[in-house]
């Protein structure tokens, strides 16, 4: 009940990745349909080469084609160093062991010439792992090593983390226990702190792999079922064959147990995975070994089991003679017409070399000719520096006369303000009239008050009577502070930076335009509206210079709105605003 349960649910589980897995493909060619000629597509191609490399290579070839053409002709180095990466796994997938450690040098060769560090890494770790197969541990070693290194400058990087478990491996497979344990922990460590999840299975395995070595095998089995549970996080095809192996590995372990009802049933998944993932070295190891289960059990079972095991033998023997014989022939021609036409470039450029060469010795001796002429060119030289000289004086006075335009032209604007001018006056001008007058008055009463002999009424006058100068003070330090200002708009600015309230002195020139305005046409009538950030307190500017700026803004402002008032008469109502706004230690003015 138990084995029918547990197949049941594996074959559950393995249909929803089947379906995760044929919708990321889906979308891939979507993508690759939808897309143009540039380097996202490359990339896209780069990933089906990925996903086909293993469950089928011709596919693989297709697609590679395409993206090892495009990336070279838009020169992509990043794209053509992934390209020839894929191209060397599906290579060794095929058997060809020397074609892909060929095509993952080339990988290493543009990567490194273009500095691209993560793709030189990839490539130094295929490298490392064709090495690894072939049982050459020291050569893995040395170039896992140098990808390693590499990747110091992408820590959390999932590159980094199957470094890791490829070294942690190929120490595994050298019984260097200890080493093989470090660079796992080195793995579990990465793994959890930057949440590589789909690295998890891998990992897990591996660990699973040195408990078993160290005769824990309990608890190399719980390791083998965490890794086939975490390795649902893959989405490409390779999974089924990872899945395949890591069942089988736990089905080896059931049968040195003496538990072969378990046997059977990890067997049987790991054959299951093999097929789905056409990994037909899989598919032989899983089905020989349950034909060997059901050798003394079931004589027909281990027939049938025998007939997928000749099967499979022959499709992984006539795997690189079938499904992409073409492709292969097609991608060599290829690559042989591209070494060509690279010999025939550099030619082509060390004609242009030699070209260059002859251009600079004849450009050399024109020099000479020109040099042996200098001292004739003397003359005109030294009649040129007179003619800057000149030029220069012209210049000058130039300049002056600009100076002289700018002061003439401030003199006009302020005769265009003397009426604005003369009302902003008029105001405290009429305060103080009016309190000097009441005051006058007060001080009669308060003489008549005393004389009578009230002095508390006198004394109150008194107080009224002051309050009354303060005010008439208060009115005048305001006139005094529009004719000061006005006495500095009118002179030569001193470029000198000066402590203003550039609220005030944007209020100011706002009410002196708009009285001065009204003064030419005292029917037009505009609304004015003041927004001033307080917190920008006084800043340090030529105030001439900026209140210039501001008057011929607040100008130009009236007269639009004074034109498009008579435009519309009956439907516009003329508004002025000025604003100052304090941005990050900047002063923003608008009008």
């Amino acid at each position: 009940m138990m084995k029918t349960i547990l197949l049941t649910s594996l074959f559950t589980f393995s249909l929803i990745i089947s379906f995760a897995q044929n919708k990321r493909l889906d979308s891939l060619k979507h993508e690759l349909a939808i897309s143009r000629p540039d380097t996202n597509r490359v990339l896209v191609l780069v990933q089906l080469i990925n996903w086909y490399k293993f469950s089928a290579p011709d596919s693989a070839f297709f697609y590679g084609h395409q993206a090892l053409g495009l990336a070279r002709q838009i020169r992509f180095p990043k794209g053509e160093a992934q390209a020839l990466n894929f191209f060397g796994v599906t290579y060794d997938a095929l058997g060809n062991s020397s074609k892909a450690l060929e095509l993952g040098f080339k990988s290493v060769q543009v990567a490194d010439k273009n500095n691209l560090i993560y793709e030189k890494a990839n490539a130094l770790r295929q490298l490392g792992s064709l090495y690894f197969q072939s049982q050459n541990y020291s050569r893995a070693l040395l170039y896992l090593h140098q990808a390693l290194r590499l990747l110091d400058s992408y820590p959390g990087s999932g590159g980094r983390a199957l470094v890791l478990n490829n070294l942690a491996n190929t120490y595994l497979s050298m019984n260097k226990l200890d080493s093989a344990e470090n660079y796992s922990n080195l793995m579990s460590g990465l793994v959890q702190q930057y949440k590589i999840n789909w690295a998890k299975s891998e990992n897990l395995r591996t660990i699973g792999k040195i408990l078993y070595k160290k005769g824990k095998t309990r608890l190399a089995l719980d390791f083998f079922r965490q890794s086939l549970v975490y390795s649902s996080n893959y989405s490409l095809t390779v999974n089924y064959s990872f899945r395949a192996q890591t069942s089988y590995e736990i089905a080896k372990i059931y049968q040195q147990t003496n538990r072969l009802d378990s046997a059977i049933v990890y067997a049987q998944k790991s054959l299951d995975d093999g097929q789905r993932g056409k990994s037909y070295s899989s598919i032989v190891a899983a089905s020989s070994f349950l034909a060997g289960l059901y050798e003394t059990k079931d004589a027909q079972k281990t027939i049938g089991y025998n007939k997928i095991t000749i099967a499979a033998q022959d499709s992984l023997n006539n795997f690189g003679k079938t499904n992409a014989f073409k492709s292969i022939s097609e991608f060599d021609e290829k690559e042989r017409q591209y070494e060509i036409e690279t010999v025939q470039i550099a030619y082509k450029n060390s004609i242009r070399q030699y070209a260059l060469l002859a251009g600079l010795g004849i450009f050399l001796l024109i020099a000479f000719i020109l040099y042996s002429n200098n001292k004739k060119k003397q003359k005109a030289n030294k009649l040129l520096h007179q003619q800057k000289e000149e030029i220069n004086v012209a210049l000058s006075q130039l300049k002056s006369t600009q100076s002289q335009l700018i002061q003439s032209e401030k003199m006009a604007s302020l005769g265009e303000l003397t009426a604005g001018i003369a009302h902003e006056i008029q105001n405290p001008l009429n305060f103080v009239n009016n309190f000097s007058e009441v005051s006058a008055e007060m001080m009669d009463e308060m003489k008549k008050e005393f004389v009578a002999g009230n002095k508390e009424e006198g004394v109150a006058l008194i107080s009224d009577i002051k309050q009354n100068l303060e005010k008439i003070l208060h009115h005048g330090q305001r006139a005094d502070a529009i004719v000061k200002g006005m006495l500095q708009h009118s002179r030569n600015s001193s470029a000198t930076k000066e402590l203003t309230d550039i609220n005030k002195l944007a209020d100011e020139y706002l009410r002196l335009a708009y009285h001065g305005l009204r003064a030419k046409d005292n029917s037009f009538k505009a609304i004015l509206k003041t927004e001033f950030d307080e917190s920008i307190g006084k800043i340090n500017i030529i105030p001439q210079e900026i209140g210039r700026v501001i008057l011929n803004l607040i100008t130009n402002a009236f007269y639009a709105v004074n034109e498009k008032k008579e435009q519309q008469s009956h439907v516009y109502e003329p508004t002025i605003s000025v604003s100052t706004k304090n941005i990050e230690g900047k002063v923003l003015i608008s009008v």
